[in-house]
């Protein structure tokens, strides 16, 4: 199942990190998973929260600029050649992938990765039919 990812869009300037997490922390938004690529002028902050509903509230409020988009979750066994397995089940179901990045979680033996792929749902349906399940939001939040 997707979840969705808020990107938000960043000026690269000494403060603008902080009245992100400041305002997400106001409005009682937990982040699960984060991550952050920059350019020259701006960054952008991919984020996992438990509540997209109301992080989208948050950051019109805040005047922040912010995209919603469908992302795919997995775990991956924490061992070499972990990421390369499930890859291996990407590349052979001909799923595109735009960008990914890591999480982690305290639970040992098991790494949990995000995937943002060129067509969200038909990557879902092939991957199942490979006999791989991504996580749903209610899953990382237990990890």
């Amino acid at each position: 199942m997707s979840i969705k990812q808020v990107s938000v869009f960043l000026e690269n300037r000494p403060g603008k990190l902080f009245e992100l997490t400041k305002l997400l922390a106001e409005h009682g938004i937990d982040m699960r998973a984060l991550s952050i690529a920059e350019a020259t002028d701006f960054g952008i902050a991919r984020i996992i929260v438990n509540d997209a509903d109301r992080c989208a509230l948050a950051l019109r409020e805040g005047q922040f600029i912010a995209q919603f988009s469908d992302v795919l979750a997995f775990a991956v066994p924490d061992e070499p050649g972990g990421l390369h397995n499930l890859l291996s089940e990407f590349n052979a179901a001909r799923v595109n992938i735009e960008y990914m990045y890591a999480f982690l979680s305290g639970e040992k033996g098991r790494a949990y990765m995000i995937f943002r792929v060129t067509d969200t749902a038909q990557a879902e349906k092939t991957l199942a039919e490979r006999g791989l399940q991504s996580l749903d939001l209610e899953e990382i939040g237990r990890i």
